[in-house]
């Protein structure tokens, strides 16, 4: 499947807010958007003139990036979302929050949503005692997602272990930190949903 390969931090500071994409450095001094809070290119730094089309793109752009996913997913995922009953725009982003790479990352089984896509595709995980390697399987309500037994021993998982506690873990959501192990125990609420997108304007995006 297609990937986006480049830069990630030039791809949070062409949004203008941390998307959080590289773990650890994006709370240290070392994060690009701290260094150089504009956009990136020749023009970044010159003045910007949004239409309202460009504003409901860029949060389009942002929530696909944010999340890591790809166009036509993310397109397939609004199109479910409408179909579903309830606000369209939450329940897109609820849709989001309950892909497995997404939980992997909420349960701080990874530092980044990258590092747990690639987790999770390494076969490290699994769900209800079954392992799981794809990262877009979404979650439903009483869904057990656990390390395996096998990579617990993994050097990098071992690592994370140790600092697991230190993560606020959403309310959706429940974590065995011994087990290293967690259980969803709901949909989540947009109030617990900290993605800083204003969905509806990727539904008006959408809707044009």
């Amino acid at each position: 499947m297609a990937r986006y390969t480049g830069p990630v931090c030039r791809l949070c500071r062409r949004e203008g807010i941390k998307l959080y994409l590289k773990g650890e450095r994006c709370f240290s001094e070392k994060c690009a958007i701290d260094k150089r809070p504009y956009a990136p290119g020749q023009h970044g730094q010159g003045r910007k003139r949004n239409s309202e089309y460009g504003s409901q793109l860029r949060e389009k752009q942002k929530a696909r990036r944010y999340y890591g996913v790809l166009e036509s997913q993310f397109e397939r995922y609004y199109e479910e979302a409408a179909r579903r009953r309830g606000i369209t725009g939450e329940t897109l982003l609820s849709l989001l929050e309950s892909r497995l790479d997404n939980v992997v990352y909420r349960l701080g089984f990874a530092a980044s949503r990258a590092e747990a896509r690639q987790i999770v595709r390494h076969g490290h995980i699994e769900v209800n005692g079954r392992r799981v390697d794809i990262p877009s399987f979404l979650v439903r309500e009483g869904d057990v997602v656990a390390v395996r037994e096998k990579s617990r021993d993994n050097g990098r998982i071992k690592e994370l272990a140790e600092v697991i506690g230190n993560r606020t873990i959403p309310a959706w959501l429940q974590l065995d930190a011994e087990k290293l192990s967690g259980k969803v125990l709901r949909k989540p609420e947009r109030e617990e949903i900290d993605t800083p997108v204003a969905e509806q304007m990727i539904v008006e995006y959408y809707s044009r």
